[in-house]
């Protein structure tokens, strides 16, 4: 029988107003790696726009190697609430772009933990929290995000594999591009990000202690290949990106970013071939 612990929500909403602040330089270095790692081109130089969502490569919490849990996550507490479900996901979220941080200036998170809810759905317990994260980049305001965290009990594996609750397959979009999700591109975003959750980059861990048939593609990566192929169809990065996760995708075969037209805004989706709809988003100018 799985182990269930309790959740006791009145503790974990004493979180909710917690800040954490952090500051980094963006280094031309930094931004040819993340390139580097997308197969993308672009300036890098100082003064130049930096990519999308490069800020989550930056003013990551330097959390010592000893102080991670057994998933590769730090130890809960902290920033964070210590929520006891032993399965941690981004679920989705939304960026309000205002203007482009630039190579060589300095990045600043201020973070704000804004919502804790708990929820049951088909797979059990679901612990929402919800942070807002301030950016700004050498005192300009750049952008706003709001992240979507989600905690869930472990998914006995008869469920998870129940061919009845198998989503459909997603349709094509208007516009299509495939990206390879190879272990090293997955080992090398984690890698940018400081990300040490082992579902990316450990197979054995992944297959066997959390179930899944591979290595998990990063929701964040999901999120940052669909913003910057929403500003390459536009020729403009959009004014506000909202995302929602429905689905894991993995690692090992093609990943379709898929787009279509609806009025001023683009909706786009990720699946993979014959897949379900992995991540769904909206961009708008």
């Amino acid at each position: 029988m799985l182990d269930t612990p309790d959740l006791d929500l009145d503790h974990l909403r004493g979180w909710i107003g917690r800040e954490e602040t952090a500051s980094e330089l963006l280094t031309p270095t930094i931004g040819a790696r993340l390139y580097a790692t997308l197969d993308r081109e672009g300036p890098a130089e100082t003064g130049a726009e930096a990519p999308l969502l490069i800020h989550h490569c930056l003013c990551q919490p330097p959390v010592a190697t000893a102080s991670l849990g057994p998933d590769g996550h730090a130890q809960r507490g902290g920033f964070l609430p210590p929520v006891p479900l032993p399965r941690r996901m981004w679920a989705g979220g939304e960026f309000t772009f205002r203007a482009a941080p630039r190579i060589g200036e300095t990045v600043t998170r201020r973070s704000v933990v804004e919502d804790v809810t708990v929820k049951h759905g088909r797979s059990g317990r679901l612990c929402f929290v919800t942070v807002v994260h301030h950016i700004t980049s050498d005192g300009r305001d750049v952008l706003t995000e709001r992240q979507d965290i989600v905690y869930r009990d472990v998914v006995p594996q008869d469920n998870a594999t129940s061919p009845a609750s198998a989503p459909p397959a997603a349709s094509t979009g208007a516009q299509q591009r495939s990206i390879s999700t190879t272990p090293e591109r997955l080992f090398r975003y984690s890698a940018l990000t400081f990300n040490s959750h082992r579902i990316h980059y450990d197979f054995s861990y992944t297959t066997a202690e959390e179930g899944y048939p591979g290595l998990v593609v990063h929701g964040p990566l999901q999120a940052m290949l669909l913003v910057q192929y929403a500003a390459d169809l536009r020729g403009s990065a959009p004014q506000r990106f909202r995302f929602r996760s429905l689905s894991p995708v993995f690692g090992g075969t093609a990943l379709l970013l898929n787009a279509r037209e609806s009025g001023d805004a683009l909706e786009l989706w990720t699946a993979c071939p014959d897949g379900p709809v992995a991540m769904e988003a909206r961009a708008q100018w």
